[in-house]
């Protein structure tokens, strides 16, 4: 194929990943109840299944008592005449997004299979089943652990109680959003660090040396994604931590597997 072959294949790849997106967005937008009341408003119920979880555990052991959350005391208000509609918009567009995430990922895989030899073909298979399921960990972590921590902690948080906390429902929706689909994506690590693997741009003993090194810029990121509260960014931090050991490992594979090649080949 030519080079404008090339780009008329890519051109029909991205519109069917818009349309998907679009199509999903729509779907959100639609399905208001859906979206907002049982996903986006869920974590500031004391009904979530993460506070129900954690008062489960402080039942069972005595150490953590304290850990049960009985009422999450913050209120939500829209103080802008468009901020509602506004919201509305943006949070199905990203959860169309989110949804159609595999999809893409399926879409990328359809337009670079052509231009693969058999044998990477099977591993690159595996690769694309290994971004989708990444990403819909890195989501569910967000959502179910990372968020619900830093709302109960920010919701909750007075320096006098002569100040009430009335969160706005741009404020609320955003620092939900960008924790989730920021950790969605931070646990795309692994397979970045396989692409420069492959590359041969990244090798584990470069990882390996650097660990000091990655542990400060771990909480350094931790910190940038998460809100301004401690627990939130320990929270963060121990995922990117055993992200970091995972992607050595696969580094270590891609390199056993070129070296291996590369012998078959001599």
């Amino acid at each position: 194929m030519s080079f404008f072959d090339h780009l008329e294949e890519l051109r029909k790849h991205l519109i069917r990943s818009v349309v998907a997106v679009l199509a999903l967005s729509i779907w959100a937008f639609v399905r208001r109840d859906i979206i907002f009341d049982q996903i986006l408003l869920a974590p500031k119920s004391s009904d979530f299944i993460t506070y129900r979880t954690m008062c489960a555990l402080s039942r069972r052991f005595e150490w953590l008592k304290g850990l049960c959350v009985e009422q999450v005391d913050f209120t939500l208000t829209n103080i802008h005449i468009t901020g509602q509609f506004m919201q509305h918009m943006t949070i199905s567009f990203v959860a169309g997004i989110v949804l159609a995430f595999p999809y893409l990922v399926y879409e990328l895989w359809r337009f670079v299979k052509p231009a693969l030899y058999p044998g990477e073909r099977s591993s690159m298979s595996g690769l694309v089943v290994a971004m989708a399921g990444l990403f819909i960990l890195g989501i569910s972590f967000g959502y179910f652990l990372l968020a619900p921590i830093s709302i109960l902690f920010l919701g909750s948080y007075q320096v006098s109680a002569e100040v009430a906390n009335t969160i706005t429902l741009q404020s609320y929706a955003g620092m939900l959003s960008t924790l989730v689909l920021a950790s969605g994506l931070i646990f795309e690590l692994p397979v970045l660090a396989w692409f420069l693997a492959k590359a041969g741009i990244l090798t584990s003993d470069w990882l390996r040396s650097n660990r000091r090194i990655a542990v400060v810029v771990n909480m350094i990121v931790a910190a940038v994604i998460t809100p301004s509260d401690v627990g939130s960014m320990i929270l963060m931090s121990f995922p990117l931590l055993l992200l970091y050991e995972v992607s050595i490992a696969v580094v270590s594979r891609a390199e056993r597997r070129r070296k291996d090649s590369s012998l078959t080949e001599y």
